[in-house]
C-alpha cells in the first residue's frame, strides 16, 4: 500500500467494449424512437433515451472517477446498469404492445445477432441496420445488444469491488502514504537517538528502551486489531 500511488490510473473508458456498445445503444435508441414513436405526446420516448443516456454516460463518469474513489466507480457503473434495465423492459413493452415477437435463444435471428453483437460493438456497424429494418427487427437487436452490456457492466463491477477490497479508497492511501512518511522519519529518529550515545552501556540502554516502547505500541495495536 505505500508504495501505491494515492491517484489510481483511470479515464480513456472511450476505448473499451462496454462503453462502444453503451454508444450504439444510446444511438440506435436515438433511431428508434424517430422512427417507430410519436413526435409529441409519448413520455416514453424522453424515458428512453434518458435511460440510455444515463448508461453511457455514467460509465464515462465512473472512468474518471476511478482514479480517487473507487466507491464512486462502482455506484456510477451499477447506475448504468439499473438503467439499461429500465431501457430492456420498455423495449420488450414496445415489442408487446405491437403484438411483435421476441426472438427466442433457439431462434437463428437471435443467434446470429447474438454472434454479430459480440464482433460489432460499434455504432457504424450497426447505423444503416437500424435505419432500415423493421421495428421487430430493431427491438430485438436492441434487446441483444442491451443484454451483453449488462453482462460486460456486471463484470466491471466484479473487478471494482475487487480492486475496492485490494486498493481501498483515497482516503486510506493517502493515509498509508502519511504512514509511511511518518515511518521513515521515526527510522531517522531513532538512529539518531542511538548514534548520540557515548559509550557502549548508553548505546545498550537507549536500545532497550526504544525496544521496550516498540514492544508496548506492538501489544497495543495487537490488543486493537483483536490479535492478542
Amino acid at each position: 500500500m505505500p508504495d501505491l500511488p494515492i491517484v489510481l490510473p483511470h479515464g480513456d473508458c472511450k476505448k473499451l467494449i462496454v462503453y462502444r456498445k453503451s454508444d450504439a445503444i444510446y444511438q440506435g435508441t436515438a433511431v428508434f424512437c424517430q422512427r417507430f414513436l410519436p413526435k409529441f405526446g409519448d413520455r416514453t420516448v424522453d424515458q428512453m433515451m434518458q435511460a440510455a443516456r444515463s448508461c453511457k454516460q455514467n460509465i464515462v463518469e465512473g472512468s474518471s472517477a476511478a482514479g480517487t474513489s473507487k466507491e464512486t466507480e462502482i455506484k456510477l457503473t451499477n447506475v448504468a446498469r439499473a438503467s439499461l434495465d429500465e431501457l430492456y423492459e420498455d423495449y420488450e413493452d414496445f415489442l408487446k404492445k405491437n403484438g411483435l415477437s421476441r426472438w427466442t435463444a433457439t431462434d437463428q435471428r437471435y443467434i446470429a445477432a447474438r454472434r454479430l453483437a459480440i464482433e460489432k460493438p460499434d455504432w457504424e456497424y450497426w447505423q444503416p441496420i437500424f435505419q432500415s429494418r423493421v421495428a421487430e427487427v430493431v427491438c430485438n437487436l436492441q434487446l441483444t445488444l442491451i443484454r451483453q452490456t449488462q453482462s460486460l457492466l456486471s463484470g466491471m463491477i466484479r473487478r471494482q469491488e475487487a480492486d475496492f477490497r485490494k486498493f481501498g479508497g483515497v482516503r486510506e492511501r493517502m493515509h498509508a502514504a502519511r504512514t509511511a512518511a511518518r515511518g521513515e522519519n521515526w527510522d531517522k529518529g531513532v538512529y539518531s537517538r542511538l548514534a548520540a550515545a557515548e559509550n557502549v552501556g548508553e548505546l545498550l540502554r537507549r536500545a532497550a528502551e526504544i525496544k521496550r516502547g516498540v514492544d508496548a505500541a506492538v501489544q497495543g495495536i495487537r490488543r486493537r486489531k483483536g490479535w492478542a
